[in-house]
C-alpha cells in the first residue's frame, strides 16, 4: 500500500520540477504558479481560502503571494463590504502568463494520462479523489495543532 503514495509523491515532484524548469523564464518559482493559476481561474479569492485549495498553510501562502505580488503577477485589492478582506487578482502580466501555464498544465495531463482509456481516467479521478478527501481530514486535523495517533 505504501507503494501507491510513494508513486503519486513521485508524480508529483516530477511534475513540480518540470513546472519550476520551465516557468522559469516567467520567473516563477517554487510552486508559484499553482497560486497564479488558482487566482487567474478565481479572481477575488480570499488568501486563506488559496492556501486551502492548494493544501499549505497560511503562512506559505502568504509568502508565495507577497512574491507574486512584488513581481507583478497579481494584486491585493480591499473588499467592498468589508476593508479588512483582502482579495487577489491576477494583473495583465499574471493573465499574460496564465495561456501558458494552463497549456503546460493540459500536456502535462496529457501526457501522465497517455495510454489509458476514457473509463480508467474516469476511475483513476474517482479514486484519487477519494484518497484526498481522506488525506484532507488528516490534514485538518493536524493544522489545527492536534497529533495523529500511529
Amino acid at each position: 500500500m505504501r507503494e501507491i503514495l510513494r508513486e503519486i509523491g513521485m508524480i508529483a515532484r516530477a511534475f513540480d520540477s518540470i513546472s519550476n524548469i520551465e516557468f522559469k523564464e516567467l520567473e516563477l518559482t517554487k510552486g508559484q504558479y499553482l497560486y497564479l493559476v488558482r487566482i487567474c481561474e478565481q479572481p477575488g479569492v480570499i488568501q486563506e481560502k488559496l492556501a486551502e485549495m492548494i493544501k499549505v498553510d497560511r503562512t506559505t501562502a502568504a509568502r508565495a503571494i507577497a512574491k507574486l505580488e512584488l513581481q507583478g503577477f497579481i494584486e491585493k485589492r480591499s473588499d467592498p463590504d468589508n476593508r479588512k478582506i483582502k482579495k487577489l487578482y491576477p494583473t495583465a502580466k499574471g493573465e499574460e502568463a496564465y495561456p501558458f501555464l494552463k497549456r503546460e498544465s493540459d500536456y502535462s495531463d496529457q501526457s501522465a494520462l497517455a495510454g489509458l482509456s476514457a473509463e480508467e481516467i474516469q476511475t483513476l479521478h474517482k479514486l484519487l479523489n477519494r484518497v484526498r478527501r481522506n488525506v484532507e481530514q488528516d490534514w485538518e486535523y493536524v493544522k489545527k495543532g492536534n497529533k495523529r495517533s500511529y
